[in-house]
């Protein structure tokens, strides 16, 4: 075989996660290293030039969800899964092959999400000789056999024993064949399980330590501390500008101010929470603020500018991010912006939930030049810095 044959990944994320704990969210839902659990393994299936086709298996009623978190991916398809890992992978196959199937499968498991290029290559490339491939981890600790589960019984030999992980790569007629032939009334503890049953013969490739199941809480933990590709410090920068008119109130920095013009805008025109906003939108890569409340929805007609501030900051939160510091800079040569800086620092800081050391708000003119010197509007720069939380999974 060659990676000329189409080859199709499925990951299947199905499963309620009632181990992990954590409230109604399943775990792969749940982030890790600052995105969805479901999603790193997606991206990655996606990037590989091999893969053809990503089909991801979800649960009953989550297929809103996982597409709101797999957004901008290109997903071939999502299919619904059974009330068993069994029972989903038959869905997945199934599904297939009513659209004519694939040469070749990859089959993994959304909850283990670190997936590296090098073993879908070596999977890839052991399917040219064997009808199935396995990434594995030979077992290094010592073993032993208890009769009552509290007193060691026995040693057990290692040798030859091996941490079998996902994805697991199957030609595809021999894995359908082999689902066919399962006996229904036994459980499979995974696919090769059941390609060895059905006689195929199971290659190993090299594992991988990052490919470690996340099953319980505090291996969320585990997994952002292994996970050195999520940076711990990120930051944004944002730039706003509003026309100054008549009949408008001004708010700066969410603080209402007596001045004889206000900024033009389709909310309150705050002109320093919007630049604040695009740079915690920046720090988190989220785009900007036009792509979240776009000014042609009237909804946010006249809207508190800090409604944006706050989501800007669940969505950073969201990605296992908290605010570091934050730096503003209003300028304009009136009205003057010194005697508001500290109820402007006190307002941010309560928006935001920060204590008011980590705020900064100044302000400079341009010496009587351009647009802001002429005092036809007001501009704003804003920098954030956004730090990893470590179990804020």
């Amino acid at each position: 075989m060659t990676n000329a044959l189409t080859t199709a990944a499925i990951i299947v994320a199905a499963g309620q996660g009632l181990r992990i704990g954590g409230g109604d969210v399943p775990k792969q839902f749940r982030l890790v290293a600052g995105k969805p659990m479901l999603r790193h393994s997606v991206e990655r299936f996606v990037a590989h030039a091999a893969i053809d086709a990503v089909y991801v298996v979800v649960g009953e009623g989550q297929e809103p969800v996982a597409r709101f978190h797999l957004s901008g991916l290109k997903v071939d398809g999502y299919i619904i899964g059974g009330a068993e890992r069994r029972d989903s992978v038959q869905n997945a196959l199934d599904a297939l092959t009513k659209i004519g199937g694939y040469d070749q499968v990859l089959i993994h498991d959304a909850a283990r999400p670190f997936l590296s290029d090098a073993v879908i290559d070596a999977l890839i490339k052991a399917l040219q000789e064997y009808p199935a491939a396995v990434p594995a981890l030979p077992v290094v600790d010592t073993l032993a056999a208890s009769g009552d589960g509290a007193i060691i019984d026995a040693k057990v030999d290692r040798a030859g024993l091996w941490r079998i992980q996902t994805p697991q790569a199957f030609h595809f007629d021999a894995i359908v064949h082999a689902h066919a032939e399962w006996p229904f009334d036994q459980v499979a503890t995974d696919d090769a399980h059941m390609a060895r049953a059905a006689a195929y013969a199971v290659a190993i490739v090299s594992g991988d330590e990052k490919l470690a199941k996340i099953t319980f809480a505090s291996d969320f933990d585990t997994a952002l501390a292994q996970d050195a590709s999520m940076p711990t410090f990120r930051t944004g920068t944002g730039f706003d500008v509003h026309r100054l008119v008549s009949d408008r109130e001004l708010w700066l920095c969410g603080v209402k101010i007596d001045h004889d013009q206000g900024l033009d805008g389709h909310s309150d025109a705050d002109v320093a929470l919007h630049a604040l906003t695009d740079a915690i939108l920046g720090a988190a890569a989220l785009g900007d603020i036009g792509d979240h409340f776009p000014p042609s929805d009237p909804q946010w007609a006249g809207a508190s500018s800090d409604q944006f501030l706050v989501h800007a900051a669940k969505l950073a939160a969201e990605r296992g991010y908290a605010i570091g510091n934050i730096d503003v800079t209003i300028i304009c040569e009136k009205p003057k912006i010194g005697p508001h800086r500290f109820s402007m620092r006190q307002k941010v800081a309560e928006i935001l939930g920060l204590v008011i050391d980590d705020v900064s708000i100044k302000a400079t003119t341009t010496e009587q030049l351009g647009f802001t010197g002429r005092g036809e509007g007001i501009a704003a720069q804003a920098s954030v810095t956004l730090k990893r939380v470590a179990g804020n999974m």
